[in-house]
């Protein structure tokens, strides 16, 4: 990532360390294929509860919803 840096906000409700590394990862992964798509700087993502339940095609849509969001924020 060339100038955009995540932080992750994830509740221990979301489950064990196992599941919110693995959370951490794919979300880790989204971020590095979207690099062109973000401005560079830092980002704070809070997960839900229901991120657990979430499979990884629906984690990128909910995380490219956001950026899109955000690259419209002037």
């Amino acid at each position: 990532m060339s100038g955009v840096h995540g932080a992750y906000a994830i509740s221990k409700k979301v489950g064990n360390a196992v599941a919110r590394n693995r959370i951490r990862r794919r979300l880790r992964s989204i971020l590095d294929a979207n690099d062109e798509r973000i401005r560079p700087g830092y980002y704070l993502i809070k997960c839900g509860i229901e991120t657990g339940s979430l499979t990884y095609d629906e984690l990128r849509q909910h995380l490219e919803r956001a950026i899109e969001r955000a690259r419209r924020l002037p």
